[in-house]
């Protein structure tokens, strides 16, 4: 990148560094005339006797003048050092690095999606504030809208124990059981933590969001009350609150409850957490250990190498599900925009190595992870197949 810089740089450089020659050779070159007018050097040199014995000792008694002396200029090394300084200084701000970046990625359209909504609603309050009438947002439409991706700041506020990442997680749970829940976030299924504790269910939440995209997180940190399955896939609840019947015996719900450890009981990990508590994971649809999507079996690798740190493997989590996400893409347009068939679909579930081992839960995957598309990105696609079709018309 230097030898590139130096290069782009040069016309620049050389052009500047000539400018600061020409100076002082012009400098100089009126000394010269000045002092020539004066005492001509020429004649002499013409009218001096010159023989090779004495032209040594005539060299040494005249030794060679120094720069200030040829110009006169008394302050020239403070000049050169500020037109030095000067021309460094250009040339290292005439040329700047830009990092030059693709298209935003899905979360980011999410995110600004969801900024530009909340800000029409605050202007749709500021409004009916203003116009006399104050109404009041219902606590269930409240709660929803408390996104625990806003929550991050607030962890830090509430006291006692918190999960600090995904390995942190599975080491407190163990493998088994963190594979457990790792499947039904993935698969979309509504994740319910029950504890006195809201603090160490927001942080179980804030690391468990890694696993999805921004636009399948839903969630209500703590609630008094059971919300639905379709208002939130993240659910924290106090100890007290019952479930219904019909969400604990359904495969598509998990319930981790947390409870008090017994005093004396013999932790198998040297954990805060365990220290305090035990988590017990209840669902009815218990996933072999040996079965899963394609996706989890990765990110159980990065987890479980230790010679990964925790920023190496969240790195590695943006990678695949950006992976994913693309595959996603791909299998939307062609599913739901361009209404292929069923083999079509096969074809290309194939192609993005979605089949084979664990089919089942990848497609799975696949479609709950398309609800977490961008609307900016499916509009795209619609006005582009729109476009498409007017042409061929035409």
């Amino acid at each position: 990148m230097d030898r590139i810089y130096l290069i782009n740089s040069w016309p620049f450089l050389l052009r500047h560094l000539r400018l600061t020659i020409q100076s002082l050779q012009g400098t100089a070159l009126k000394v010269f005339d000045s002092e020539q007018s004066v005492c001509p050097q020429r004649a002499v040199r013409m009218n001096g006797a010159f023989s090779p014995a004495v032209f040594p000792h005539q060299r040494s008694g005249n030794a060679a003048r120094s720069l200030t002396s040829l110009t006169q200029h008394p302050n020239l090394w403070a000049s050169l050092h500020s037109s030095f300084s000067w021309l460094l200084k250009a040339c290292g701000s005439r040329l700047t690095e830009k990092l030059l970046e693709g298209a935003p990625t899905e979360d980011t359209l999410v995110l600004i999606e969801r900024q530009t909504e909340q800000e029409e609603e605050m202007i749709v309050w500021d409004g009916a504030e203003g116009g006399g009438s104050n109404p009041q947002p219902s606590q269930s439409d409240s709660m929803q809208g408390t996104d625990f991706q806003c929550d991050d700041g607030r962890q830090e506020d509430l006291p006692g124990p918190k999960f600090k990442s995904l390995r942190h997680l599975r080491q407190v749970l163990g493998a088994s059981d963190f594979r457990q829940l790792a499947w039904h976030v993935l698969m979309g299924n509504q994740v319910i933590w029950r504890s006195a504790d809201p603090g160490l269910i927001q942080s179980a939440f804030n690391v468990l969001k890694d696993l999805l995209p921004v636009g399948c997180v839903r969630a209500i940190s703590y609630s008094p009350q059971y919300e639905e399955a379709y208002r939130c896939n993240f659910l924290g609840l106090s100890p007290d609150v019952v479930i219904p019947v019909h969400v604990s015996s359904s495969e598509f719900s998990v319930l981790v409850d947390v409870l008090n450890a017994e005093r004396g009981c013999v932790n198998p990990v040297d954990d805060y957490i365990l220290s305090l508590y035990h988590l017990n994971i209840s669902s009815p649809n218990n996933q072999p250990v040996d079965k899963g999507p394609t996706l989890l079996n990765k990110i159980e690798v990065a987890l479980s190498n230790e010679n990964l740190s925790v920023e190496v493997v969240s790195l590695c989590l943006l990678c695949l599900k950006e992976e994913w996400m693309n595959k996603v893409k791909v299998l939307f347009k062609f599913s739901k925009v361009d209404g292929r068939g069923k083999e079509d679909t096969q074809k290309i579930l194939a192609l993005l190595g979605a089949t084979g081992p664990g089919e089942e839960d990848n497609v799975r995957l696949l479609k709950f992870w398309m609800t977490g598309l961008s609307k900016t990105y499916k509009s795209h696609l619609m006005t582009a197949v729109r476009v498409g079709e007017r042409t061929l018309s035409q």
